[in-house]
């Protein structure tokens, strides 16, 4: 069942929306006036309304108190500087949102996981500011069209497209809102307002392992679902078990899952195995690789109808998982998704700590040249060169269509590395992709001012995109997908760090391992090595090469629209064995296929915006 919400403000030129909006049994919340504010529908318990007079305060996904507590803080708004106030201290994992007579507000989470866009719609009664969850829920109220130049952007960059180019909607005229950015409607105008700022990172090591600490403890509280069960991914790897034993604390009858190994070298099931005899009370569920679907099967299968997915090789194998979590009577499922984004540091701290500590700044860069590879001086070059925002958006353009650099190179910029066009790419594609990532540059601004915070964002936020559509999957059986790392709280305490205190090579994810001491066995917590899962991807691809090249064909939507050369796919694929760069740059191309083929009857073009 399709989930989603859509935001309509206390104001008669909305009333005439609700039939328009195209969700099952959904459910309506209304302002005090009666006039409909949300209308949406949504897994079991997902949604908290409390009311005290004419206040009404709303919390969508995990509310991180109850509707007493809730209704006693609605009791205390008297207007919109209390009512921000408020929101500030409800932060988690969730959408948060007020009514106020004539004025109200909503926001999603500074991770990026939570989203809304906005968009302006005419009806009888005049033009009405709306928002939603979901971009393709505004575009099919709004009848928009879809944004040929966005659609480029993600056939052409993939996953090397950094935020803020990958969170651009692919319909025209629908705006997707910044993640520290809220939506507030007075009469009959809304506009954006920022209401978070990254911490400045001034924490040391052993003050950040106790704010994670608490920070974790509290994102994993209360997460025992009023009815069906609680199951949690139990990999055998440091996030996952990390989020597992805190759930398993309130809830020792969790289920835990995961998936067997196919790498020989894949030492994950020796920590797995360690971790489930920790949990005597607990359910586990490990589901065996001939039973699970190949890599890159059922590609043909869309991940979500609101925009491409750029993980699509994996898309048949957690519809799988989902059906046998939802068989064994999860409702809520707590993943490990955004431990790394988090407690693996991107390099750019070097460039910052360089100017404060040239000598801590090269003990860190030979340690990392040594285990990584880098060339050191070439690499430290790099760190003495100037760089700007916008340059680097600039620069990333005019090299679209260069040779990929050296693998064992840094990323020392403002994104998550060079940014590639895949030789199947027409010209036409590519220029088109160009021009939006110039677009980029001339209006995007960093995520914070150091660059290490900045490319820390840019790596979480990136990700949550993709971990937004997997919640579709999740929400398609009735259960609701839960991050525990992206919960606000978590990331604001990581972001406090000096990220120096945690981000060299010497230890695997040190603040994270000191913060789950005494809560994780000893022998996860203290784990040095990441299981790898290459070989399930070399055979799902070989065994559904000729599928894909058929998805991908002359007949294919991005052929007929001049972004895709198929036989010089074909010709890359069929060669010498596809490196991980181009099997990612695939799944891109897949995601996008996929996607527009979805899309009945297709979206007329639009215009860019």
């Amino acid at each position: 069942m399709r989930s989603g919400f859509v935001l309509l403000p206390d104001r008669p030129s909305a009333e005439q929306l609700p039939p328009r909006i195209p969700l099952d049994d959904a459910v309506v919340v209304p302002h005090a006036s009666g006039r409909p504010w949300i209308v949406g529908h949504w897994p079991v318990d997902a949604v908290t309304v409390a009311e005290a007079g004419p206040v009404r305060l709303a919390v969508i996904g995990h509310a991180p108190l109850s509707r007493a507590r809730l209704t006693a803080i609605a009791g205390r708004i008297s207007g919109p500087a209390d009512a921000a106030r408020a929101l500030d201290d409800l932060r988690g994992s969730c959408h948060l949102g007020v009514s106020l007579p004539d004025w109200s507000r909503f926001q999603g989470t500074a991770s990026g996981l939570r989203r809304l866009f906005h968009a302006r719609v005419r009806t009888s009664a005049g033009t009405a500011s709306l928002a939603a969850d979901r971009a393709d829920l505004l575009a099919a109220i709004t009848g928009a069209g879809l944004d040929e130049e966005a659609l480029a952007l993600r056939a052409v960059c993939g996953l090397q497209l950094p935020y803020p180019a990958n969170a651009r909607s692919l319909f025209s005229g629908v705006t997707a809102l910044a993640p520290d950015h809220a939506l507030e409607w007075d009469a009959d105008s809304a506009k954006e307002v920022r209401w978070w700022q990254p911490p400045a990172p001034e924490l040391s090591f052993l003050g950040g392992v106790a704010q994670v600490r608490e920070a974790l403890l509290a994102a994993t509280h209360g997460k025992s679902p009023q009815r069906g069960r609680l199951s949690s991914d139990l990999s055998g790897g440091l996030d996952s078990s990390s989020v597992c034993f805190l759930a398993a604390r309130e809830e020792p009858e969790i289920l835990t899952f995961r998936w067997g190994e196919a790498e020989a070298g894949n030492d994950d099931t020796l920590f797995a195995e360690s971790a489930m005899m920790e949990l005597r009370r607990a359910e586990h569920l490990v589901v065996p690789q001939n039973e699970l679907p190949d890599m890159f099967a059922e590609a043909e299968k869309p991940l979500s109808r609101e925009m491409p997915s750029p993980l699509t090789r994996a898309t048949a194998r957690i519809r799988r998982s989902v059906e046998l979590l939802a068989e064994h009577g999860s409702v809520r499922h707590l993943s490990g998704h955004g431990g790394d984004e988090l407690f693996t540091p991107m390099p750019g701290y070097l460039r910052p700590l360089l100017r404060r500590r040239p000598g801590a700044a090269l003990r860190h860069l030979r340690a990392h040249a040594a285990l990584r590879r880098w060339p050191l001086r070439a690499t430290l070059a790099d760190l003495l060169r100037p760089s700007s925002f916008a340059g680097w958006w600039a620069a990333e353009a005019a090299a679209l269509t260069e040779p990929h650099p050296p693998l064992r190179r840094a990323a020392l910029g403002w994104g998550l590395g060079p940014i590639r066009a895949p030789g199947w790419i027409t010209p036409a594609g590519a220029e088109l992709a160009r021009t939006a990532l110039r677009r980029t540059a001339e209006h995007a601004s960093p995520l914070a001012a150091q660059l290490g915070t900045h490319q820390t964002l840019v790596v979480v936020r990136s990700n949550t995109s993709t971990y937004r559509l997997l919640g579709d999957l999740y929400a398609e059986h009735a259960i609701a997908l839960d991050a525990p790392f992206l919960d606000d709280r978590v990331v604001d305490a990581v972001l406090r760090v000096r990220p120096e205190e945690h981000a060299g090579p010497w230890r695997f994810k040190p603040l994270l391992a000191d913060a789950m001491h005494g809560i994780v066995p000893e022998p996860v917590r203290t784990r040095a090595t990441k299981g790898e899962f290459g070989e399930d991807v070399r055979r799902g691809l070989r065994t559904h090469l000729p599928a894909l090249l058929d998805l991908l064909g002359p007949d294919s939507r991005l052929a007929a629209r001049g972004l895709l050369d198929p036989d010089a796919l074909r010709i890359r694929l069929t060669g010498p064995q596809a490196d991980n760069g181009a099997v990612q740059a695939l799944e891109s191309l897949v995601g996008c296929e996929t996607w527009l083929r979805s899309l009945t009857p297709p979206p007329r073009p639009g215009a860019k915006d």
